[in-house]
């Protein structure tokens, strides 16, 4: 059954997101079916689903998807790549997806996909030049924490602190580049090194403190509770916490509702990043 998903009307933020968790052996099958699949609607599924795992191991076969036959599929394998790329891809990965883009915007007929094709082009340029540019002098880096799950009170723990992360960083970067999130070392920089170049630190981390399912004949609705906040950088001096909770509502089915708690807790997340951790971040080092 189709997920309803009710974010735009349901999300109740306070002080002031979504990977389907799957098991990571599904990545070998469902680039199999991406890459054989006859039908176009199994290699579509097959994009969707890899969406939703969030694992950067699909990155080969989503470029190699840029070429397929049908322009759905070129379509959401563009949009995916989008979301899969943040600051941990390897500049020669980056390097490889804008050629291939570059490809696929010269000879796209439907205007569609080409422009979500220069959009996904837009994030993975932002992404090379952040990796690859020295640190400005005045400029700001942000450290993304590893995130925490309250156990018992936001399962799976593990997959909701990676989704945390990984939609921080991509929001990070595709709301405001210009905050640096790597150092041209390749390592963390320490606090004589971002003083040397005049850049101000600052930590951003979180935690999902709570899931909850409530189900009613065949749908579900899932709520979650989110807290975010920010501190200094490398010496921690937390100066904002950030609270927030959404809901989701879908069908009862086992899969629909662990869908339903990955895009109820990015939802949260990418709300928070947007209109108050960035902006937070953005007044703080002005002080």
């Amino acid at each position: 059954m189709t997920r309803v998903l009710l974010l735009a009307l349901v999300v109740v933020l306070g002080l002031g997101g979504h990977a389907t968790v799957a098991h990571a052996d599904n990545i070998d099958t469902l680039v199999s079916d991406l890459k054989t699949g006859s039908d176009y609607k199994v290699r579509l599924s097959a994009v969707l689903a890899l969406a939703k795992l969030g694992d950067q191991r699909a990155i080969d076969a989503l470029v190699a998807a840029l070429g397929d036959s049908d322009k759905t599929v070129r379509g959401a394998s563009v949009v995916t790549l989008g979301k899969l790329v943040d600051a941990s891809t390897a500049a020669t990965t980056l390097t490889r997806i804008t050629g291939a883009l570059d490809k696929l915007i010269a000879r796209e007929r439907n205007d569609s996909v080409k422009k979500q094709a220069e959009k996904t082009r837009q994030i993975v340029d932002a992404l090379a030049t952040a990796t690859t540019t020295a640190p400005v002098a005045g400029g700001i880096y942000v450290n993304v924490g590893a995130m925490a799950a309250e156990a018992k009170k936001a399962e799976p723990v593990a997959a909701m602190k990676a989704l945390m992360r990984k939609t921080t960083v991509t929001m990070l970067t595709r709301k405001s580049a210009d905050l640096q999130q790597t150092w041209i070392t390749g390592k963390t920089p320490t606090a004589p090194q971002l003083q040397a170049k005049g850049v101000k630190g600052f930590q951003v981390d979180g935690t999902v403190n709570e899931l909850t399912v409530k189900t009613k004949g065949s749908t579900a609705t899932v709520s979650c509770k989110v807290s975010m906040l920010i501190a200094t950088f490398p010496s921690p001096s937390i100066f904002a916490v950030l609270t927030g909770g959404a809901a989701v509502q879908g069908s009862n089915d086992a899969r629909d509702i662990e869908a339903a708690k990955t895009d109820c807790v990015a939802a949260v997340v990418e709300d928070l990043v947007e209109s108050k951790i960035i902006p937070a971040i953005r007044t703080k080092a002005r002080q």
